[in-house]
């Protein structure tokens, strides 16, 4: 079973609102065995509605519509929806009444523009907006449903989950779906690719393989479609457990879990703490570990030495070996991951120092060139890497790559 979603809104076409609609409804069908074959924005037309309908007709199994359906002018979607399906708008005084006691309960007075959302098509079936004051519509043509519903992501949501979804599952039956997204850090997506090569070759013919990348993440969904939901779970965690043995260090969570979640997880596990030192990162490691709630549990603070006095003065970082090895060097991130654990009395430290760009590269230390030292309570290792040139990537992948070295190293 295949389905459009269409969205209808000038809004979102330049650029003043983003898409949620879209993306939500995608993943709730798809999780419902429904797949989404196509997602298409268009301008608030007669013209472009009409032809996005014929389009749609005969061509998919279910066509869902969000925005258009305000009181005012330039929201045209009844109307024209009234046209294509060849019926004429017709008062509903269930509607009226409806829409005029949500209103009272808001303190606005209902107008004739109000009234007007209670003339729907003759041929539609309707569902109620609890939260709003544009009708859900439900029609059928060439064996092809057409559902339209507010643009207003409060109200679609609560219509879509109480009524058309369940309207939606009574009348096509539908395949079970199954999918699960490993996460990994610490190896690029083509080389990603050749260490699982052969085990992606031998998955069953009912799992799929996609590969979603980000910078310093790749993600791996795996979609197991069938009859029964149970089955499909247990193939793909089977499959799963074969791939944690192709990449037992680079897999760190799964369904999107943030990875300084898991750290974060593993510190309070532990009832250990950090601290970091940051240069080319500038705190973002930082950033990213607050971003989780209750982490003032496990970390007690950053020094952001982004200058090379504050390396010395308050990381005490040895005047000679910066001078020597420069800042972008193994002894100084060393120096300054040890140094902000002692300073800050923790059990783990971070330490990160690199030439993030566009400048400051050398033949020798090009950019891209950070070196990460992780500090725990009975040993200090370190790496160096070459992220790239492009400098909000290079912080995004050095911050990663820390904390899944930490990870490591917490379990």
């Amino acid at each position: 079973m295949e389905a459009h979603i269409v969205t209808i809104g000038d809004e979102i076409l330049i650029g003043q609102i983003l898409d949620s609609n879209s993306k939500w409804l995608a993943e709730l069908l798809n999780l419902s065995g429904i797949r989404v074959k196509q997602i298409t924005s268009i301008s608030d037309s007669p013209k472009h509605i009409k032809d996005t309908l014929h389009a749609s007709l005969g061509e998919y199994d279910l066509v869902i519509m969000t925005g258009g359906l305000g009181p005012t002018k330039d929201d045209l979607t009844k109307q024209t929806l009234a046209d294509f399906f060849e019926t004429e708008l017709v008062y509903h005084e269930e509607v009226d009444k409806r829409v005029r006691k949500l209103l009272a309960l808001r303190g606005i007075e209902a107008n004739e523009m109000n009234k007007s959302q209670a003339y729907l098509p003759k041929n539609a079936r309707i569902f109620t907006n609890h939260n709003g004051t544009a009708s859900g519509m439900w029609f059928e043509k060439l064996d092809t449903v057409f559902i339209s519903m507010p643009g207003v992501p409060f109200e679609m949501k609560t219509m879509f989950e109480k009524e058309i979804f369940p309207a939606i599952k009574r009348h096509f039956p539908t395949k079970s779906i199954y999918y699960k997204t490993v996460m990994t850090q610490g190896v690029v997506e083509s080389h990603l690719a050749m260490r699982i090569r052969e085990w992606e070759e031998n998955l069953p013919p009912f799992i799929k393989l996609a590969y979603l990348p980000q910078p310093g993440i790749v993600r791996l969904r795996l979609t197991a479609q069938g009859n029964e939901r149970e089955t499909l779970k247990e193939a793909v965690e089977k499959e799963i457990t074969k791939l944690k043995k192709l990449l037992p260090d680079e897999i760190f969570g799964y369904d999107d879990i943030a990875l300084e979640e898991v750290v974060g997880k593993l510190l309070r596990k532990k009832k250990a703490t950090l601290a970091t030192a940051e240069s080319c990162t500038g705190g973002y490691v930082a950033h990213l570990i607050t971003s989780i709630a209750g982490s003032s549990d496990y970390f007690k603070g950053s020094v952001v030495s982004y200058a090379n006095e504050i390396k010395t003065g308050i990381l005490s970082v040895d005047q000679t070996t910066l001078e020597k090895e420069g800042a972008v060097s193994q002894e100084v991130v060393e120096q300054m991951a040890a140094n902000v654990k002692d300073k800050f009395n923790t059990d783990y430290a971070i330490g990160i120092s690199g030439i993030a760009g566009p400048t400051g590269g050398t033949a020798e230390k090009p950019v891209g060139t950070v070196w990460i030292a992780i500090a725990t309570p009975d040993k200090i290792i370190s790496q160096k890497f070459l992220f790239g040139e492009h400098r909000g990537r290079n912080i995004r992948r050095s911050a990663l790559q820390s904390l899944n070295m930490l990870r490591l190293q917490l379990i």
